[in-house]
């Protein structure tokens, strides 16, 4: 058996002297503990040092990605073409693939293989003879600096950092342009106040003013490349009749000026988009079809990179950017936000207020499907980013006929059995609304019905009594009346009353004679 070793320095070929003593994997390590005993187990028949960095760097990219550089083909070609029949044993599994299917060479990878790889780097400075310490250190340092800048340059992770620059400088400029937009509707409506409510649209304003300039350019000059007919004709009956102060031209030059950076940027603007779409559309093509180009980059400019943000959940994809909401109600006991960044998606726009939640929870959920596909896949196609989409479409649709389509089959039975009931929506007329008298309560009613029923009763007892009284005249008896509790109780007050003034009359007569008395005794003490 051959074993094939990579270094800093260079490929060293290896000849296995004893293979019983590999199926001993686990006791494996102590065949290297010394150099004697490595030397004992293998032996090395080959080392092809490396000239510079630059080829070490070559052949260890290689090895990363898993290819056959040149140098290791004419090696193997060489070296290992001679005993063909001898297995070759290989650290990397994709590697022993590509040399089996190029050079026809039997290839092992195995446990045994690695721990056997392990015992030839403990003891590598032994096996090699011809290479000093020193040197292997420089080169193991010097190609430790220049593949850690490779990677960094053309790392297929790292090309998102350009996705997160981007997206970062798109929302820089927006907010510029409304400050710079802000500030030239101020300034130049000073001059010409009334062109600000006619035309809304700011680059279309900018666009004007600065192929005017000042106000009474506008009857003689042509705008209708900028505007149309209508809105044209607008402006100069406007400028005609406009309550603006004057200014003058080395003001208007600043206000032009300004105007051309706003159309500058603008324009920079709309080229940056395009860029940003397109590269969207090459990293994360899933990612873009199911919720925009500039919802999925800012995604991957909140998680950092595409890898980082496949890591997350569903759950965590739904909330990104609205961590302070989330730990704001944690602290609070109140309700959770529903959504962060994917708010502004598209599918998030079209629902309703009650269905947003649901559908933003689906959409998170189909994201971090299809994040974790472009991340991790090999494929560069948008197949699935459609198909997730318009699964979440086909849900909207469901939650918007307000489950109309029952989809299980314990609710189709249902179905089946429910009772079909008829339920009419016409209204029928109430005919009580047409009465314009006032409207009596119950209870009152009861009352006056009540009081109707008393005095029938108390009419038929007097007639009663008048036909009694009629027919004992006629007979000649004499008529017994009946004394009511009525006259009873009025008699028994006028008693009571008799009774209090026969008490208090000889109480008065008293005191009349003493005051007499008392007049007397004073007249006669006069004299």
């Amino acid at each position: 058996m051959l074993v094939l070793f990579e270094t800093a320095a260079g490929y060293a070929i290896f000849k296995v002297l004893n293979e019983k003593k590999l199926q001993e994997v686990d006791s494996l390590w102590k065949e290297f503990e010394t150099p004697e005993k490595a030397n004992k187990i293998v032996k090395l028949k080959h080392f092809e040092k490396f000239q510079d960095t630059t080829e070490a760097l070559a052949a260890s990219t290689a090895l990363v990605e898993g290819k056959l550089s040149k140098n290791l083909k004419k090696i193997l070609k060489k070296i290992v073409a001679k005993d063909a029949h001898e297995q070759l044993a290989v650290a990397d599994a994709k590697l022993g693939g590509v040399i089996k299917e190029k050079l026809n060479l039997s290839c092992i990878h195995s446990p045994m293989v690695t721990e056997l790889m392990r015992g030839i780097r403990s003891q590598i400075e032994g096996l090699i003879t011809g290479l000093p310490s020193r040197e292997m250190a420089a080169m193991c340092l010097g190609l430790a600096h220049s593949l850690s800048r490779y990677k960094l340059k053309f790392s297929p992770d790292k090309v998102d950092t350009m996705i997160i620059q981007a997206i970062s400088l798109l929302d820089d400029l927006d907010k510029e342009l409304n400050n710079y937009i802000m500030r030239c509707r101020e300034w130049y409506g000073w001059h010409f106040p009334e062109l600000g409510k006619i035309i809304t649209d700011n680059l279309t304003y900018c666009k004007c003013v600065r192929k005017v300039g000042d106000r009474s350019n506008f009857a003689s000059s042509d705008v209708s490349d900028i505007l149309p007919e209508e809105i044209e004709e607008d402006v100069k009956a406007a400028a005609e009749i406009s309550m603006g102060t004057e200014v003058s031209e080395e003001d208007i030059n600043n206000i032009i000026h300004l105007c051309d950076q706003v159309i500058e940027i603008s324009e920079y603007r709309t080229q940056l988009y395009d860029y940003l779409k397109n590269r969207m559309m090459a990293i994360a093509p899933n990612l873009t079809v199911m919720v925009g180009e500039l919802v999925g980059a800012r995604l991957i400019a909140h998680a950092g990179s595409l890898l980082n943000l496949a890591k997350h959940p569903a759950s965590t994809v739904q909330l990104l950017g609205a961590e302070k909401a989330l730990f704001r109600a944690l602290k609070t006991k109140r309700d959770t936000p529903k959504f962060g960044l994917i708010y502004h998606a598209s599918l998030v726009g079209q629902s309703n207020t009650k269905n947003k939640g649901k559908i933003s929870r689906m959409l998170a959920a189909k994201t971090a499907l299809t994040i974790r596909y472009d991340a991790l896949g090999e494929n560069t196609s948008a197949e699935m980013g459609a198909e997730n989409r318009l699964k979440v479409e086909t849900r909207l649709r469901l939650l918007e006929e307000r489950g109309i389509r029952r989809i299980s089959g314990t609710g189709k039975a249902l179905a089946k059995t429910d009772k079909y009931q008829n339920k009419s929506e016409i209204k029928v007329f109430d005919p009580s609304g047409d009465s314009t008298l006032p409207v009596v309560s119950k209870k009152r009613k009861i009352q006056e019905v009540d009081e109707q029923d008393t005095e029938v009763a108390v009419k038929a007892k007097k007639f009663k009594a008048e036909m009694k009284e009629r027919t004992a005249v006629e007979d000649g008896e004499p008529v017994k009346k009946k004394k009511k509790k009525k006259d009873k109780e009025k008699q028994a007050e006028e008693e009571v009353v008799l009774s209090e003034e026969l008490t208090t009359s000889p109480i008065i007569e008293n005191t009349e004679k003493k005051k007499k008395k008392k007049k007397k005794m004073k007249d006669e003490g006069e004299d």
